[in-house]
């Protein structure tokens, strides 16, 4: 596990490409800027490299008082290359991100998913997530 380096991001992308079917590299840009190369106390962009290779990658942050939440450690992003699920990437890439969130004070970590994404529900689970205090809700704006 390693922070993310700009020469990262064509893999990244492209193993994003593969879980998601989508090229987003406008995105991944943004997303290295703002977590590649800033906020390293508070922002971390981790890749998980076998050989010369990026086989997955996780993003988060701290965040503080944002919906009355005192700080705490977010993942929005988890990827790991679906021939190397199962061999403990996404465990090892949440162990490394859990420690930053310790080593700046946090307690609790969070995340949000889709409600029908059974793959990432069943591994935040077993690495024993369960349903927080904070209900998502939504509106249509169309």
């Amino acid at each position: 596990m390693r922070a993310v380096r700009q020469a990262d991001l064509p893999q990244v992308i492209a193993l994003d490409a593969t879980v998601t079917g989508v090229e987003k590299q406008a995105y991944w840009r943004r997303v290295y800027r703002r977590y590649g190369v800033g906020g390293k106390d508070q922002r971390h962009f981790l890749v998980a490299v076998s050989g010369a290779q990026i086989v997955g990658f996780l993003i988060g942050e701290v965040r503080d008082w944002e919906f009355g939440s005192p700080p705490c450690g977010w993942v929005f992003a988890i990827d790991v290359d679906p021939a190397l699920r199962q061999a403990g990437v996404g465990t090892q890439l949440l162990q490394a991100v859990s420690e930053l969130f310790r080593r700046a004070g946090v307690t609790k970590l969070r995340t949000l998913l889709a409600s029908d994404n059974v793959l990432i529900l069943s591994f935040f689970r077993s690495q024993g997530m369960t349903a927080g205090s904070l209900i998502p809700l939504e509106m249509s704006l169309t």
